[in-house]
Parts: C-alpha cells; structure tokens; sequence
C-alpha cells in the first residue's frame, strides 16, 4: 500500500523537498532523537530505492542536495552523521554514474564526511556496526569514491580514506569487511591515472615492522592491495625506490630510511612489485659505503634466502654481484655473508654450488669470527639435513679442526661431534648418510695428537657425550665402543688409547695426593705434595690459573675428610660407572655457592673430575664387551650391520680389552670373563691369542689364589705358546708366568731346559720363537739362567749360528724386503741379536766382560755392512735387516748405565751411522727407535746430536721426521727440568743445549769429512749443523746462544780425546767448531752476551783444557787487518775485525816474552790485555 508523501517544504534555495511519507521536515528546530527517527526513515527509503525509478529520484532531489547540507554534514550527533552517511552512500548509488552534486568543493565535503564516518567500523560490538557495515558496503559495490577523480584535490580525500581503513581493521573483523576495503581501495588505485607519493606511502607505511607488530591486520590488508593491484602500483613503486635509492632524494617521503624494510616485505608479497628495483640494488651493493654495502647484503640475504624465493634463479647478474660481497673488504659485510649461507643451504640445495667456492675462501679468513661463522653456517644446515652439504663444505669444517684460534677449533669439533651423532649413532637418515660422515670419528680423535691442552680435553668430551654417550646403558654403550673401536683407523686407535692412558695417568696423580694427605706434614711431604699438584694443573685448561685452583682444592681436600673419601672412591679400581656420577655430583654440591652463579673454581674442579672420573669402563661394562666378542666368536652378533667383518670385530675386541686391561684392571677379575679368554687362546688367529695372553699379563695377578681352575687350565696354554707359537706369543707368555705365579722361576725352567738342549741352527724357521723365549727368560730371571745361558751365548748364538751363513741369499739388488720374504737364517740371527741383548740387560753388569765382547761383535757387524763373515753370501736386504738389529742393539744397551760407560766413542759413531744407512727403510726404523728412547729420557743426551746427521738425508720427509722429533725432545727435556728441581743437578745430561759438544764431535768424525778444507764438505757439516742448531735456537732462555758459543770455543782449549795426538783429527775438530762458531754468530745477535755458566765438556770425547793456554785479546783500537804468523801448532780464530783470539801454547808463549823482553799483564785466567803497541811487537 503507497503511503501519499508527506507534504514538501520549500528548501533554502526555493526548490520544494519531498520527504518520504511519514517523515516530517528535519529542521534544526527538532531534538537529535526525533531527527534521528525522521532519517532512519529516510535510510529505509533511499535503501529501498534502485537506479531505475526515474520519478522517485526526480522527486527526491532535492532531499539529497538539502542532506548534503552543513546542518547535516557538521552534525554533532554521530547517529545522525551515521544515518546520513548512509543516505549519501545511497543516493550515489542511485543516481550512479552522475552525482546529484555539481559542486566540487560539495564533492569534497561530502567524501571527507563519509570517510570520517567510516572510522565507526573500528568497533564491532558497536549497536551501529551494522550501519557502519552497510556505509562501507555500498560505497565498495558502487566505487562512489570513484567521482572523486574529477576532483583536482582527490589525493586528499584517498589519502584520508586508505589512512581511515588502515586504522580501523582489526582482529575483531570478518572477511567481508576486509574484501569491501579491498575493493573500495583496489578501485582507487586501478581506475586512477597513478598513485601518488602520499598514497602510496600510506599503504607502505603498514608494512615497517614497527607498524606491522601493532595492527598485523592492517598489514595483511596491505599485503593483499598490493597483490592485487600489483600491475598498477609497480611503476609507483619503482619510481619511489629510485627516488631514494639511484637519486639519494630521501626527502620524497618519510619512509625512506625504511627502504631496506619495504623492499623486504614486498618480495615476500610479490617479487613482481620490484622487478624494475633490483637493478638499483645491484648498483648499491657496489657502494663506496660500507655500512651501505652492509645493510643491501642483509636485505638481499633474507630476499636469495626465504624459502619460495627464485630470485637467484630469475636474476643471475644481482646473484653473482651478491657473491662478490663474499669477499668485501668490510669485515662486518663478510660476516653477514657467510651467515646468509646457511639459510640459502637449507632454503636452496641447489645453489649449495656456487656458495661452495665462497665458503672455502671464508674458512681461511684473516677474522676469526668469519671462520667460526663458516662453521656454524655448514653444520646448522648439516643437522637440517646432511643432504644439504657436500663432501666438499664438511671438508671445511674438517680443516678448521686445526684452526689456529681455539674457538673456532672448537666449533668445528662440536659441530662435527653432533652430526656424527646424528647420522651414525643414531642413524637418522640411513646408510648413506652415516657413510658420508663416518670419517668424523677418526678425525676427532686424531685431534688428540695435539699439544694443546684444551685440545685433548674436548676430544675426551666429545668420546664421552657424542662418540661413545657415558649416559646410555652398558649393554648399548659397550656395543657402540665395541664397534666404534673396530671402524677406527690405525692412528685413532693410538689416540683413544693414548687418551685412556693419560686419564689413567691423572687418576693415579690423583690417588697420590691422596696418600701424601695420609702422611704426617713435613717439609719433603710438603715439597712432594706442591710437585703433584703442578702435575695435576698440567692437566688443566689454562695450567697458570689452574695452579691456584688446583692448590685451593688440595686446601678443601686436607680440610674435609669426607670431600677426600667421595674422591678416594671415585678414583678407586672398584668404582662403577653409577657411583662415578654419584661422587662427581657429590662433590660439585659441596664446593658449589648459591651466591656464586659462575664459579670458575668449580669449573676446574668439574674438568678434573670429569676426566678421572670412569664413566665408561667397570667391571659390568667389561663382562658386557666380552660377551659382545662371544657372540662374535659365535657367529651371532649383528657384526655384518654395524658394517665390519667378525673377524676384524673378534681382534679389535681383543685389542681393546687389552687396552683396558692397562687402566682398568680390577674390573677384568672374573671367571666368566677369564673363560672367554681361554676360548680366545685357542682360536687360530695368531693376533687374538697374542692379545689375551697379554691381558692375562696385565690382570691375572690374583688368578692364582682365586681362580684355581683358570690358573691349571692356563699354564700348559702358556707353555705351548712359549716354546712353539708365534715370537710375539712367545714373549707375551713368558712375561705372563713371570707375572702372575708365585713358582715361576720353576715355570721358566721348565721351558727354558727344553728349548736350550733343542736349538739347532742348521732348521733356523725352528729358531725363532725359542731365542725369543730364550732372551725374555734370561732378562726377566737373571740369577737363575744368566750363567746357563753364557754357555748358550758362547757356543750357539755367536759360534754357530751369527758367525756363519748356511744359506745363500737372492742376488736381486734390493735393500729392503717385506718380512715375509726374509729368510728364516737372518730372521733367526735377528733373534739372536736381540737375545744378546736381553741376556745383557738382565745381567746389568760386566763383571764378565760379555757386553764388551757383544758390543764388539755388533760393532763388526756394522763395520762389514752386515755381512759379518763377509763371505758375501747374504743378499743386500738381509744385510740391512742386520745392520738395523745391530746399530738398534747398541742404542738399546746405551739405555743401561752400566753398558754406556763402557760403549767407545768409535762405537757410538758406528751406531750413530745407521741413521745414514743407504736403505731407506733401515733410517726410518732406526729414527723412530731412537726418538721412543729419546722422548722417554732412556738414552744420554750424546745419542740426540745422531739426528744432527739427518741433514743429509735424501728424503725431505725423513728430513722433516728428524726435524720433529728435535723439537718433541728439546721440549720435553726443558719441560723435565722445569719441572723437577732436582734436575739441576744432572744439567748435563738433561740440558738441550749440552748436546752442541757431543755433535761437535760426531760431525768432526763423519767418514764423509775427510778434507777440511774442502767446501762441499764444509757445507754438508754446516747444514747438519744447522739442523740441529736452529731449533736449539728457536729461542734464547737463559741467555743459551752464549752458552752455546762458549761450549764451542771452549772445544778449541781442548783435543779430541779419541785422537789426542793426531793433527789431523784435532784440526777436523777445530774445523768444526769454527764451522759451528761462525753458524751461531750469524744466526744471533745475542750469543756475544756473557755466558750465564761455564759449560762442562764431556770426558769421554774431549781432553781437559791445558791450564797454561793462554787467550790473547786485543786492546780497544780497531783494527782493520792483522796478520799474525805463528808455528802450526797454533790456532788462530778472527772473530770480528777488531778482535783476534789466538790460543798459544805454553812453550811458545815463554820464548816470544823471553825474545821479546816485554813485560805482558796476564789475568788470573790467562787473559792478556795489549796496548797499540804490545799488538805492533806481536810479530813472532
């Protein structure tokens, strides 16, 4: 039913307004409630109405223009404002496309007001959100913001409207709301002729972090304008990038110092929006600047590193300019490089290649931080997944094991440690994957091999948290050692079982200050107790600050009777594994401080603690790795899995129990475990019963008393073995009866009787284990079988079977053949040699003159090259096997008091010599036995100047090999007297620096010098002085270059007491020390400096200095040149040119004073000072 209008009222500019029926005039004479209800009527109306009712929009015109009136617009009532903001979105709707106002500045007024109205959709729990709703609604479906482009001003109004939606989105609104606003500005943007600065920054401005953190909602309604209207705005954009970026223009809008932010956000909404903005990024990553280099390296990280991005795909030049920062001259650009990496690794496999080649060059960077953050880069993606590095970027981290800076060593270590848990312990990603990266555990361990303390410690934790984890159960953390120890190379194996040694060797330092607590105070017990402390310090990060803790502890320790009792506990050979933890916990709690939240003293204790404490081996674990090499004895362990052959597990089981039976004892004492061993004795593998033979030895001290049924079951076993098993075997059982049973003395005879009737040297392959067995028997019971074995030694070993040759030897011309082509007469005389020597060693004296006769035969041996019968029936490789077991078998009796005092200076030269032998092989085994002998302080200092001869070695790496073990000693030997103070009363047989006399005159007895004047020669003698010279010089302590030159000058007092009267010898000496003389004052500056002590020359080589000889020195004047002619017994040394030292001997110095009646001042040491004069009547 149509209601008539209501009656119209005549408007302001005389136009009649037609209100819909019901609705009265709305005048500013009526109350807001009633001019509410009146447009809530009018709402419903022009709601109701459509673009196709012609009369009604005629007839209502005038109403729209009188509601675009200032009453309305400037309403104070937001009801009212709401309600006519509704009725204007209306009526543009209806009389769309052409706006019933003409007037621009209406237009204006009119949009403003309703984009201020629309501020009302912030709140949704309003009564009036609807209408707001609405409002938003219909001007979005109509685009009535869309008249605005008209307008000469329109940015103001889009501005205000885009500020206006940012502003009020929130959380609280649905999808509808947010796809009106994108419509409402998508409009704008994509049917206007551009988007200006303003507009655009007002949509940029949602995306800064600082905005984008408050309102995430107006972020994302940004993010999806963008997308959208992604072909319209990109030349915008593109203008305001090179604005800021080409141009330096900041001022064009507020937010250029966001530009890295914004570009950031835009192409992670669209890489399309930038496609005109990455060439400008290429040009400032070229920047003079660079911090500015800085902050578009980090902006092009995060754009080549997010997940979905192509862009260095898409853009090769920008991804190669990029690269280029891989090597900027910033530090800080580097960096953030090399961290970019990781993410581009996980993020893209694919580029994995051309970051391979820039990762390499950063791992060797001058900084520090660059390498460790290469590390980190490599394994953070190596434990994402090991498929995202190559063999190639682990090889980087494996080099930087060995980085000369400790963080980044560590680093590296952990780093690897933690893949190699992953991928091999655990097994994460298969097979392959634990292939890739089984070579970790080897070199970990060999990392061991280093000097540096923190080294060794990290490498024990890393065996203790990552190879081998100490908080599994025995079973699983036995079988993991177990196999681990059957994959390890050769050297790992040394360096685990060197690692198992040491902390075994702290424990026991640990176990005596332990015990000197136990004893009464006195000053020695004191003294005793500070050198075990420095010992334990050693042990420690950073030794200077661990002496103060280690000494604060040894306070706490004689303090707290029940902190020593939890530590004797700990280091006690019944110790498990649990109550290991249990104690190691006890005694943190105790000397932890709850007001101390970092305590370093504590620390230090925790890393002595952890490395005494036994956390992988007791008796439990022992039984379980026996029972592990059971089961692979059997057949039935899971041996073929874990990727070794039973055979190989079966050996390394043995050999690492053997290793354990060195630290661990007690925890081998039981008959289970005893048992297997039998079993092991049996088998066929020679190796294996040689090894538990030797665990025997090293456990079986009690099997006697508590497990009879073992020790009736072992002796025949050991017995067999001593006289037919292998020469290892053979040893091995002979030393373990003399071990662990109380008869052994009628043990050894019983073996010794046999075998000494049975020897027959025309079957030499039957001699080798009974001499073996023979020479053990004799050393470790000397007073039983020295004197029945001198007739032995007599009429078999030398008579019979050293001085003849049964056999001809191949003429084939080598040096050196493998063990198992040498014949079995020369193996045998080998055999003989060495019992020679152990009968010797057993003895320890010569009180029957037996060592000098050996010691001549060894001598003959060396003399004739090996072929002692020189009947020249032995080939060249046997020859050299007997040149090496003679020159090792004098070393080897060197190392015995008795024996050195009695070895000539001619002896010494002919081992010496073997160093030099033309067999390769022969120099390589006979230097690394004198460098064992050396390092354990075995053998006298005189026997360290033989590497000197290394110098003429032809092999760079033999020459290497000397060189290093010069320096293992020459430190040790100083650490040794550092150390132990009662070491100064043996300087000179401790002291480095005392070994210059001794090569002195091992160089001046070389058979290649022959000619002193010879230069060749004379050069071979100063490169072989060199070579020991320059690591003595490495540095100067205690003024030791002097010292050094003061020894060499004291030489020339003196004369070979080799050769006392021979010229030619004493003038080769001479020659030599002027050599070494010369060598020194060229090398030095400091060796003119006083001698700190008067050096002592060995007796044995060198005469005592003749008192009356006198030392001339010249007077203050310089002298440019002086000729001095003097009888030849004379020897004249010219220093420098103002200095000449002239050593005369007694008769010739009284008959030129008595001829020349001058009366010549002599100090007390013969010292003569002349004057200008006294030099001009020196001519003789």
């Amino acid at each position: 039913m149509d209601f008539p209008a209501t009656q119209p009222k005549p408007a302001a500019d005389g136009k009649i307004i037609y209100y819909p029926p019901g609705v009265k005039e709305i005048t500013d004479k009526i109350t807001n409630d009633e001019v509410v209800k009146r447009l809530k009527m009018v709402v419903k109306t022009f709601m109701d109405m459509d673009q196709d009712s012609e009369d009604e929009k005629q007839q209502y015109l005038p109403l729209a223009l009188h509601l675009a009136s200032e009453f309305f617009l400037r309403n104070p009532n937001k009801d009212v404002r709401l309600l006519v903001a509704c009725c204007l979105a209306d009526i543009f709707r209806i009389y769309a496309p052409e706006a019933p106002y003409t007037s621009h500045d209406k237009l204006k007024d009119i949009f403003l007001f309703i984009t201020r109205q629309l501020k009302g959709l912030e709140d949704t729990k309003s009564p009036q959100f609807n209408r707001y709703f609405y409002l938003l609604e219909n001007l979005a479906w109509v685009k009535s913001y869309n008249i605005c482009f008209e307008l000469e001003d329109c940015n103001e109004i889009f501005i205000q409207l885009f500020r206006t939606l940012f502003s009020v989105i929130n959380n609280s609104h649905n999808q509808k709301v947010q796809m009106h606003m994108l419509d409402l500005m998508s409009s704008i943007i994509m049917e206007g002729d551009g988007v200006t600065q303003e507009l655009l920054d007002s949509i940029l401005i949602n995306l800064i972090p600082a905005h984008k953190n408050l309102n995430k909602q107006a972020f994302d309604l940004a993010k999806v304008l963008l997308k959208r209207t992604v072909q319209t705005i990109e030349p915008c954009i593109a203008n305001f990038f090179n604005q800021v970026l080409v141009l330096g223009k900041s001022s064009v809008s507020d937010l250029s110092e966001h530009v890295f932010d914004l570009i950031q956000e835009l192409f992670a909404i669209d890489p399309h929006l930038l496609l005109s903005v990455m060439p400008q990024l290429e040009f400032k990553l070229k920047s003079n600047d660079g911090e500015e280099r800085l902050a578009v390296v980090r902006l092009l990280a995060k754009l080549f590193g997010s997940k979905d991005s192509d862009l260095a795909t898409q853009n090769r030049p920008l991804w190669q300019c990029f690269l280029g920062r891989f090597n900027d001259i910033h530090v800080p650009v580097r960096l953030e490089s090399v961290k970019f990496a990781s993410h581009c690794l996980m993020n893209h496999p694919d580029l994995a290649k051309d970051l391979t080649e820039y990762l390499k060059v950063r791992s060797h960077d001058p900084e520090e931080a660059i390498r460790h953050d290469v590390i980190v880069t490599i394994i953070t993606a190596g434990k994402r997944d090991l498929s995202l590095v190559n063999d190639q970027l682990l090889g980087f981290v494996r080099e930087r094991t060995l980085d000369k800076r400790w963080r980044v060593r560590k680093e590296a270590m952990m780093g690897l440690a933690q893949l190699y848990k992953k991928y091999c312990l655990h097994a994460e990603a298969g097979k392959d994957a634990a292939e890739k990266v089984s070579w970790i555990k080897d070199k970990l361990l060999h990392i061991y091999y280093q000097n540096s303390i923190d080294d060794k410690l990290l490498v024990e934790k890393i065996f203790a948290q990552y190879l081998v984890p100490h908080n599994l159960e025995t079973e699983e953390r036995m079988k993991c050692l177990y196999y681990l120890y059957a994959s390890l190379d050769p050297n790992a194996v040394k360096a685990l079982n060197e690692m198992w040694k040491c902390q075994n060797m702290l424990r026991s330092h640990v176990r005596e200050l332990l015990d000197l607590h136990k004893q009464p105070t006195s000053e020695a017990n004191s003294a005793a107790m500070f050198g075990k402390l420095m010992t334990i310090a050693k042990n420690l990060p950073d030794p200077g600050k661990a002496q103060d803790f280690v000494k604060k502890f040894n306070q706490v320790l004689g303090d707290d009777e029940k902190l020593r009792s939890q530590l004797e506990l700990l280091i006690s050979p019944t110790c498990s594994c649990k109550q290991a933890d249990v104690c190691v916990r006890e005694i943190a709690r105790k000397l932890a401080n709850p007001k101390q939240p970092t305590n370093p003293f504590l620390e230090m204790v925790k890393f002595l603690l952890e490395r005494i404490a036994p956390v992988h081996i007791d008796s439990e674990a022992i039984s379980a790795l026996v029972k592990l090499m059971n089961k692979s004895i059997e057949g039935t362990a899971d041996d073929e899995e874990e990727g070794v052959s039973p055979d190989t597990a079966i050996r390394a089981g043995l050999e690492l129990l053997k290793v354990l039976s060195f630290t661990h004892p007690t925890s081998f004492h039981s008959a289970e475990t005893y048992e297997s061993l039998l079993q092991c004795l049996r088998m066929e593998d020679d190796k294996v019963a040689e090894a538990a033979i030797q665990i025997f030895r090293n456990t079986g001290h009690k099997i006697e008393t508590d497990l009879p049924q073992i020790r009736s079951t072992l002796i025949p076993i050991l017995h067999q073995k001593a006289k037919r098993g292998t020469p290892h075997q053979a040893k091995q059982a002979v030393h373990c009866i003399h071990a662990i049973f109380s008869n052994k003395e009628v043990q050894l005879a019983q073996i010794f009787e046999p075998l000494s009737r049975s020897l027959n040297a025309d079957v030499p392959e039957q001699l080798i284990t009974p001499l073996v067995s023979l020479g053990h028997i004799s050393m470790l019971a000397p007073d039983q079988f020295a004197s029945p074995m001198k007739s032995v030694v007599a009429n078999f070993i030398v008579k019979d079977l050293l001085m003849n040759d049964r056999s001809t030897g191949e003429k084939n011309g080598k040096l050196w053949s493998p063990d198992e082509e040498v014949s079995p007469e020369v193996l045998a005389k080998v055999q003989a040699i060495k019992l020679l020597v152990r009968w010797l060693l057993g003895m320890k004296n010569n009180q029957s003159k037996s060592a000098n006769s050996t010691l001549r035969l060894l001598s003959a041996m060396l003399v004739s090259e090996g072929d002692l019968t020189e009947q020249k029936r032995i080939s060249k490789s046997d020859m050299s096997r007997l040149r090496l077991a003679a020159g090792s078998a004098i070393m080897k009796l060197a190392q015995e008091p008795c024996y050195h005092e009695i070895i000539t200076p001619e002896q010494f030269q002919l081992c010496a010599l073997v160093i030099n032998d033309e067999c390769y092989q022969v120099r390589q085994i006979f230097a690394q036995k004198l460098h064992k002998a050396l390092v354990k302080l075995l053998l006298p200092l005189e026997y360290m100047a033989i590497f000197a001869l290394c110098a003429k070695d032809p092999v760079k790496e033999r020459r290497a090999h000397a060189r290093q073990c010069l320096l293992k000693n020459i430190s040790i030997r100083r650490e040794y007297i550092k150390q132990n103070p009662m070491a100064n009363e043996k300087l000179l047989s401790l002291l480095p620096e005392y070994v210059v006399p001794y090569m002195i005159h091992l160089l001046a007895h070389d058979p290649d010098f022959t000619k002193p004047q010879d230069v060749d020669q004379l050069r071979d003698v100063k490169e072989c002085l060199w070579f020991m010279l320059e690591v003595l010089m490495t540095k100067n302590e205690n003024n030791s270059h002097a010292f050094m030159k003061k020894m060499a000058e004291n030489i020339k007092l003196t004369r070979d007491a080799q050769s006392p009267d021979e010229p030619k010898a004493n003038e080769k000496l001479y020659t030599v020390c002027d050599v070494a003389l010369c060598v020194i004052n060229s090398k030095s500056a400091l060796c003119n400096a006083d001698s700190p002590k008067d050096p002592v020359l060995p007796t044995k080589f060198f005469t005592q200095p003749e008192k009356v000889n006198l030392l001339l020195i010249g007077g203050n004047t310089r002298v440019t040149k002086m000729v001095v002619c003097l009888q030849k017994t004379a020897t004249v040394f010219l220093s420098s040119v103002n200095r000449v030292v002239i050593f005369l001997q007694f008769k010739q110095f009284m008959s030129f004073k008595k001829k020349k009646k001058k009366r010549i001042p002599t100090s007390k040491y013969g010292v003569l000072s002349f004057t200008n004069a006294h030099y001009r009547s020196l001519k003789y």
